[in-house]
């Protein structure tokens, strides 16, 4: 079994900067791939950006290309998404996700963290 836990959500203004954590255990979390999805208020859950097991390869939605990234740190167990030139249309609680095969852009995975709120002031 794997569990997440997000950290580092707030309030910012647009065009500032956050960095979310993802802190995950389990015996074979590492080999899990990792992925980042959000709910804004009023919309359907949708998928952020993920990255393998290695790091090597990553995926962004089309929205945030170019402003996040994400990576991951095997050592200690934990996944990253740096969020910069944040937007009012960022506004979501995200949610980290861990997949034992590769995540799905639908949003189905195998475990989930319990989220943590982004809102970005316009």
């Amino acid at each position: 079994q794997v569990q997440l836990f997000e950290r580092g959500g707030g309030l910012v203004q647009a065009g500032g900067s956050l960095r979310l954590s993802c802190e995950a255990s389990g015996r074979t979390v590492t080999l899990y791939d990792i992925g980042w999805f959000r709910q804004g208020p009023g919309k359907e859950r949708e998928f952020v950006a993920s990255v393998n097991w290695s790091g090597g390869t990553k995926e962004y939605s089309d929205s945030v290309k170019g402003r996040f990234t994400i990576s991951r740190d095997n050592a200690i167990n934990t996944v990253y998404l740096q969020m910069n030139n944040l937007k009012p249309e960022d506004t979501a609680v995200y949610y980290c996700a861990a997949d034992r095969d590769v995540i799905q852009k639908s949003g189905n995975a195998d475990y989930w963290g319990q989220g943590t709120q982004v809102t970005v002031s316009s």
